[in-house]
This record gives structure tokens, sequence and C-alpha cells, in this order.
């Protein structure tokens, strides 16, 4: 929540960022008890200049719901003007060091069609997605908390680090679209692969900003960010902690969609 509350705060800018519309607890039998939170990422600078061919400039937003319920969490991301694409993330955070090969007890067509990566945040290696995604060069190999005594990172840290955590991801891309669905498909697989892996690496060299923190303190900074976001938007409308169930199983997740892809975060 921390390093999502910090990303945010520093990608919103020049009426571009993020929109928080939503952020209130939810309950349900999937999850239990979490936050669930509905906003819009205006994105327009960073959509690839090939797809305003398709989309108009001034439809380049996404809109997300999220439930966050740790060590449980899912995403779903849809575009109003591509209203049969979607994108679901399901994460599931575990204590151990990547080598779980089912921790999302998929059946076995999904495990058939799915492509496991290992996003390794200790490696200094960018592509294109990296640069898009932005943020300041972080060398994980060579930092270590001064509070906790972790780090660096240097290869093979997973075998070796204790504690360590794996966030798997599960993603799952619907883009039916006949010319540019698979192009757009590929497109936010590499994106978002990017995003894990940069919004990862900072959450670990934030580690000595936020370790210590009590959950009330961070959603205290939750809720001021959420408000400075979208005064910087020139928004000022925010539902906020009311006490109400938000399922989110009210859209089923479509395990078949066109590529899932049970990518590995080692953070």
């Amino acid at each position: 929540m921390y390093m999502v509350t910090k990303i945010q705060e520093q990608q919103t800018a020049g009426g571009e960022g993020v929109e928080v519309l939503i952020n209130r607890p939810f309950e349900d039998e999937e999850f239990g008890q979490g936050q669930y939170t509905s906003k819009i990422y205006h994105l327009q600078s960073k959509i690839p200049t090939w797809l305003s061919t398709f989309v108009p400039t001034k439809f380049m937003y996404i809109e997300e719901e999220a439930w966050n319920a740790y060590p449980k969490c899912k995403t779903v991301l849809k575009c109003p003007y591509l209203n049969r694409f979607k994108l679901t993330i399901e994460t599931i955070h575990v204590a151990d060091n990547g080598n779980s090969p089912n921790v999302h007890n998929l059946n076995k067509e999904a495990l058939a069609a799915r492509k496991v990566e290992n996003l390794d945040i200790g490696s200094n290696l960018k592509d294109y997605w990296s640069y898009v995604v932005g943020g300041p060069e972080i060398d994980l190999t060579k930092f270590k908390s001064e509070k906790t005594g972790r780090g660096p990172l240097t290869p093979g840290w997973q075998a070796s680090c204790n504690p360590v955590m794996t966030a798997y991801k599960l993603v799952t891309v619907d883009v039916p679209y006949w010319g540019f669905g698979y192009r757009l498909e590929q497109a936010l697989l590499g994106a978002e692969r990017s995003l894990f892996t940069e919004s990862n690496k900072r959450c670990f060299h934030w580690i000595d900003e936020w370790f210590g923190l009590t959950y009330e303190d961070v959603r205290r900074m939750e809720v001021e960010n959420d408000r400075s976001l979208n005064q910087k938007l020139g928004k000022t409308s925010m539902e906020s902690d009311a006490t109400e169930n938000v399922s989110s199983s009210s859209e089923p997740v479509k395990k078949d969609a066109s590529l899932p892809s049970s990518v590995s975060v080692r953070s």
C-alpha cells in the first residue's frame, strides 16, 4: 500500500496520472476483509503512438477496480472505448523463493496455456517498457537497508536471503479485436511485466521508509494521497471508507482468456 501510494503521487502531474473514485473496506467469501478501490488512469503520453490509429487520444484512459486483501489481491482493468478489452491480475503472496508450481490452483487446460516468467528485482536489465514506466535508477545489488540489514540483492539472492517472499501474479488478458488485438495484447503484457519489476524494486528500496509503520499509519497516508491526486487532476469527488461490501466475484475472471500468464515476481 505504501509503495502504490508513493508511486501514484510521483506519476500524477500535468493532467495525467491517477484519479481515485472509491477507496473503502470490503468483505466477501473469496478474500475475507480488505480494501476496495476504483480508479481511473489518465495515461495519454504513455500510450504507444500506433494505438492512436484505432483509439482517439481523448479516450485513452483505463478504469481499474482492485480488491486488496493481503496476501491475496485482484485487479481488473478495462477501457470504456474498447468495451471488449479486459485485463485481470490475481496475486498471491507466498513466503517462498518462487518455486511453488501452481499456487493459483489452475486446471489442466489453464496450466497448458500458461506461460511462466520469473521477474528478478535484483536484475538491472531494462527494456522499452521499463523506460515508459519510468522512475529513478535503482541498483539493488548495491543497496542495504539501515533499519533491517536486508540487501544487497546480489546474483542468487533468492536462494540465500531470509526472509524471502514471492508475489505470484496470474495475468489474464483478453483483447478480441481484429487487426490490432495481438499487438495490443503484447504491449499490455510488456507494460505489466515492467510495472511489476520496477514497482517491487522501489518497494524494497524504500524499506526504511515503511518498515515499522502500522496499517493505520499507511491508511492515513493513503487517504491524504488520494485527495492530493484528485486535486492535481482537478477532481474533488471521492468515496472513502464507507462500510459496504463490494464483492470481488461480481465479475468472474475468465480462466480461458487468450493468453494466461503466471508471473512470479520475487521481492
